[in-house]
């Protein structure tokens, strides 16, 4: 299903033996733009902590019932490291959190190492491996922060340049909470087209100045103007989406 990451905000989060607080942010990969974290407010439970949960742990979301079940115990999230999602998450923290819960590594486009750690089962939980003493995966990266890894809630309201000029700013983003990868970005172009949003795929993104609080992307003002329409009200279905390609003259994500 896709859906706006607003919606999932403040989804309560269901452990295996009860409630652990609720969805706080998602921390992505800005060069493959799939989810890294989530990153869930524990509340009264655990008061002032934020802890990050992998996609390899989440279960199908109930948008409507804003629940979210997740493949953790209450006491495998109370023992894990706590982290800040207004500063950067190291490779150190990341590596101490996947080998505390028994994760996969991430190593990016949406790939997940075992790397002796953990494996999923074809019941879908997660199963221990032997641990690793040397190859590619160590515990001697400096703990610096990941210059991909981006909170969502930090890139929202970023200004979005067109070919030719400015057209609106970056509101929401579409989840398919199938691949955990962000799909569209949802544009309000309200103070250069009025009463109109669109949505659009990080694949047409030029580059992003981080410095600036830009995306730039690669369609020009009068294809954005006279695009498909984004009615929030309205699913997104596969023939908006094919629409929405063939305005653009863009390759389809399925083909």
């Amino acid at each position: 299903m896709l859906g706006r990451s607003k919606e999932l905000i403040g989804c309560t989060i269901h452990a295996k033996d009860g409630d652990i607080g609720k969805v706080h942010d998602f921390f992505f990969d800005d060069k493959s733009w799939n989810i890294r974290y989530t990153v869930v407010g524990t509340g009264a439970w655990l008061p002032g902590r934020l802890v990050l949960v992998s996609p390899v742990t989440l279960q199908q979301p109930d948008w409507k019932a804003k629940t979210f079940p997740v493949k953790l115990t209450k006491k495998q999230v109370e023992s894990s490291p706590p982290v800040d999602s207004d500063r950067p998450v190291s490779r150190q923290k990341e590596i101490e959190l996947h080998e505390h819960l028994g994760w996969p590594y991430y190593l990016g486009a949406g790939v997940f190492l075992a790397g002796g750690m953990s494996t999923m089962s074809e019941a879908g939980e997660l199963e221990p491996q032997p641990t690793r003493t040397s190859g590619a995966v160590t515990t001697e990266e400096e703990p610096t922060g990941d210059p991909h890894l981006r909170a969502m809630k930090e890139v929202k309201n970023y200004h979005i340049q067109a070919t030719d000029g400015e057209i609106g700013h970056l509101e929401d983003f579409i989840i398919d909470d199938q691949n955990w990868i962000i799909r569209y970005m949802v544009v309000d172009t309200r103070n250069w087209c009025p009463g109109k949003k669109v949505i659009m795929s990080p694949q047409w993104i030029d580059r992003i100045s981080w410095e600036d609080s830009k995306v730039y992307v690669d369609v020009s003002q009068q294809a954005i103007k006279s695009s498909p329409e984004y009615k929030e009200q309205q699913p997104i279905t596969r023939e908006y989406e094919s629409e929405l390609y063939d305005h653009y003259g863009k390759t389809t994500y399925w083909v």
